[in-house]
C-alpha cells in the first residue's frame, strides 16, 4: 500500500529557503514487490542500478527492516526507528528485507536552508543513518506534512518548510541525546564541569583546575566539553562572565574596573574589548542604556 503526494513550488517559494516536492507513506508486506509502482517520473528506481535524485529525502521506518547503501555508505541494515537521509547528486539504493517488509514515511525537499547545514557539517552523506527509535512526535510531523500537502492551501510550502525544519532538527537532537545518555558517566562529568564554571565566575578558578579536580587531562576535557556543549570550556566561561557583567552593570554601582577584576578579566581594557565584541556597546554605554 502506498499513498503519496507530489507538489509544485514556484520561484517565490524557493526564496523562502526550503521547498517540499513529495510526501508519502508506504506499507510493504513480506514478499511484496519492491519498489512499488505509482511514483512520479524521476523517483522510481531499479534496485540493482540504484538512483540519483536532485533533492534531499528523509525517510523514517516505523516497522520492519531493510538495507541501505550509497556512494558514501557501504550496505548497512536499517530497522524500525531509523531515519535515513538521501542527498542530491548522491547515488543510493535501499529496500525492505523480503522476509520482513516495512512501513515507512518519506518527505522530499531542497533549498539553501538544508544546503547550509550540510556545508556546516551538521548533515553529511558520510552519515546518512540516524538511530532515534520510535517517536510519536516524528510520526505526527509526517502525518501533518501529508495533510498539508493534500490540502494544497495557499502558501502551503511555507508551512511544509517549517515541518521539514522541525523534522531535521528533531532527528539531529534525538540521536545526539540518545548517544549522550548511553555515556552516563561522561554526561555527569560534563554537567559537574558546567556547574563548577557557573559557580566560580567571580573566583580565579581555571578550566585546567576544574579538569584536574574531575580527574581528566585538560586536552581530553576540552574535547569532551566541546562535543557536549558545542563550545570550548574557556569560551563558555567567558560567555557566562560577560552575562554576569551585564547584571552587575545594570544592578550595581560597581565601577567598570571593579567589575572587570571581580570577574577575573586580565584588565579593564581587555574586559571592555570583549564586552563590546559581544554586545556591540562599551560597558559604559550598556550601563547608560539600562538605567
Amino acid at each position: 500500500m502506498q499513498t503519496s503526494k507530489y507538489l509544485i513550488a514556484n520561484e517565490r517559494d524557493a526564496l523562502w529557503g526550503l521547498t517540499v516536492s513529495t510526501v508519502g507513506y508506504e506499507e510493504i508486506a513480506p514478499g511484496d514487490e519492491y519498489p512499488t509502482r505509482g511514483h512520479a517520473d524521476g523517483y522510481y528506481f531499479d534496485l540493482k542500478k540504484g538512483r540519483i535524485l536532485n533533492e534531499y529525502q528523509l525517510l523514517y521506518l516505523t516497522e520492519g527492516e531493510g538495507t541501505f547503501e550509497s556512494t558514501n555508505q557501504k550496505p548497512i541494515r536499517i530497522k524500525q526507528g531509523d531515519l535515513f537521509l538521501l542527498f542530491p547528486g548522491e547515488w543510493h539504493s535501499y529496500h525492505p528485507l523480503e522476509t520482513k517488509g516495512w512501513k515507512s514515511y518519506w518527505i522530499g525537499f531542497k533549498g539553501r536552508n538544508v544546503d547550509d547545514r550540510v556545508r556546516a557539517g551538521f548533515l553529511s552523506p558520510t552519515k546518512p543513518i540516524y538511530h532515534v527509535g520510535f517517536s510519536s512526535e516524528i510520526v505526527h510531523l509526517y502525518d501533518e506534512a501529508f495533510d498539508k500537502a493534500k490540502e494544497e492551501a495557499a502558501y502551503a510550502q511555507q508551512t511544509l518548510a517549517g515541518i521539514v525544519n522541525h523534522l531535521v532538527g528533531l532527528m539531529y537532537s534525538l540521536e545526539r541525546n540518545i548517544t549522550l545518555k548511553k555515556q552516563h558517566d561522561y554526561v555527569d562529568v560534563m554537567n559537574k564541569a558546567r556547574l563548577r564554571i557557573r559557580e566560580s565566575l567571580e573566583s580565579n578558578l581555571t578550566i585546567q583546575q576544574i579538569a584536574m579536580d574531575l580527574g581528566i587531562g585538560y586536552s581530553n576535557f576540552r574535547k569532551l566539553f566541546k562535543e557536549y556543549t558545542g563550545i570550548a570550556p574557556a569560551m563558555y566561561q567567558q560567555e557566562l562572565r560577560l552575562q554576569r557583567a551585564k547584571e552587575l552593570l545594570s544592578t550595581t554601582n560597581l565601577s567598570i574596573k571593579e567589575i572587570a577584576y571581580r570577574l577575573n578579566f586580565d584588565s579593564p581594557d581587555y574586559f571592555s574589548s570583549k564586552f563590546k565584541i559581544k554586545t556591540g556597546r562599551k560597558p559604559s554605554e550598556f550601563r547608560e542604556d539600562t538605567k
